[in-house]
């Protein structure tokens, strides 16, 4: 789920679950506005006004942050044009539209995305119409829009500036190219990120409740540039939240645990996964991801099949998959809490529509795997409108087949292990496929 699509300036970090780095100030300053751009003279006095507020609330958060300012920051105002332009470059250039695709694919195979959604003319959208100020690592430059009432958002400024004194003490350009095949501990790594930038502002703020004041109130009259936002499917906007969300949470028990110094170890100790961030008991116990291996089924499943992706979901995700259809949070939450580790695979034939999914998830214990399976079985009947078929020949079962249109659906347990193939076409040889998959 949690699948990458950077989509920022050159060098800032994003993956699907985390392009509210850009949108988060949006929402927060006033969203877009409905005048043109600024004439130049205008602008060039925003960007000395944003100026010389980026030396003063740098300075603060520094002080708030417990972060000393290595150098200072270059800043400006830039038009609604420009930040479009940017945007749309930079997406194009770190995501090419057949990565988009695959991501898209998946999704939707994961019953997260309705069948005619198109993920990248949203996303482009999204950015276009809430982004409204950023730090960009690469070039060590913070932008705000020149439309944003400077003074009235200088919480949110710390926010941005926070990143600015997180780059200047860890690397944030350490974060851009993240190794392919684990969002899941890519989207904790910036659960970090955000969530310490978040806590940042938040303690900024208590020292200007003026100011958070001033925000608040531009906060709820932009509330209609949310509607981009707002109309996503809820898998989708929850993971855009969850660096914010989740991080903030997670970021605050290590403040209240060992104050900013523990904030900033967690740097060099890096949380390996969204189960770390939601259970930070597991992050201080350092409890390790168990690493997990789907076979190449391509050859199994016909001639032109082939495998386009591989990575790994995590218990967010998991999660995410189970509650889009039991509406249950706390049988969701549960089911998906002992998770130990996954992988999966997306295989795609030649005819359209023609896409299966192959995970393998791992779990902490027998109980464990038996709760996942039960809970993900009642989500496929959900999701398909049809009853399973027992098909493992003992009790308790271990083994469910669905016969849908978009192909057949198998899951198997054994012991602490849940295997799930999703969409395996007519043609193939199930037991065949169940039976490579475990070996």
């Amino acid at each position: 789920m949690s699948k990458k699509i950077r989509a920022q300036p050159a060098g800032t970090f994003v993956s699907i679950a985390a392009l509210l780095t850009l949108i988060l100030i949006a929402g927060t300053a006033g969203g877009r506005a409905a005048q043109k751009a600024s004439p130049a003279r205008a602008i060039n006095a925003k960007s000395a006004a944003v100026m010389a507020a980026t030396a003063e609330v740098l300075r603060e958060t520094s002080e708030v942050r417990k972060l000393g300012v290595l150098h200072s920051i270059r800043s400006g105002a830039q038009s609604r044009e420009e930040i479009e332009r940017m945007i749309i470059r930079s997406l194009n250039e770190s995501s090419t539209p057949e990565e988009m695709r695959a991501s898209e694919r998946a999704l939707k195979k994961f019953g997260l995305l309705p069948a005619d959604f198109q993920l990248r003319p949203f996303i482009i959208k999204l950015l276009t119409e809430q982004v409204a100020g950023y730090y960009d690592p690469k070039t060590q430059e913070f932008y705000l829009a020149d439309w944003i009432d400077i003074d009235g958002q200088r919480p949110v400024m710390a926010h941005e500036l926070t990143h600015a004194l997180q780059d200047q003490h860890f690397n944030l350009r350490r974060f851009e190219k993240w190794p392919r095949g684990d969002s899941d501990a890519e989207l904790a790594a910036h659960a970090l990120i955000e969530g310490d930038a978040t806590i940042a502002m938040l303690f900024y703020a208590m020292r200007h409740p003026l100011q958070a004041l001033s925000m608040m109130r531009s906060d709820t009259a932009s509330e209609a540039s949310m509607e981009q936002l707002k109309q996503a499917p809820r898998a989708l906007r929850e993971s855009l939240l969850f660096p914010y969300e989740q991080g903030s949470a997670w970021a605050m028990q290590l403040h209240r645990r060992g104050g900013w110094e523990e904030v900033s170890r967690a740097y060099t100790i890096l949380p390996q996964s969204t189960e770390q961030i939601l259970h930070p008991e597991k992050y201080f116990a350092r409890e390790a991801p168990v690493k997990a291996s789907v076979p190449n089924l391509s050859r199994l499943l016909g001639v032109g099949w082939r495998r386009t992706d591989t990575d790994v979901n995590g218990e967010w995700s998991l999660y995410l998959m189970l509650e889009e259809y039991l509406k249950s949070d706390t049988e969701s939450r549960d089911a998906a809490a002992g998770w130990g580790g996954d992988s999966y695979a997306l295989y795609e034939g030649v005819r359209p529509g023609e896409v299966m999914i192959a995970q393998l998830t791992m779990w902490d214990t027998e109980e464990d795997a038996r709760q996942f399976f039960d809970a993900y079985a009642r989500r496929t009947s959900l999701r398909y409108g049809i009853e399973r078929i027992d098909v493992s020949g003992h009790q308790p079962a271990s083994v469910y087949e669905w016969r849908t249109s978009e192909g057949n659906v198998v899951v198997e347990r054994r012991g602490a292990r849940v295997a799930i193939l999703e969409g395996v076409p007519k043609r193939a040889d199930a037991k065949k496929l169940r039976r490579t998959f475990w070996r």
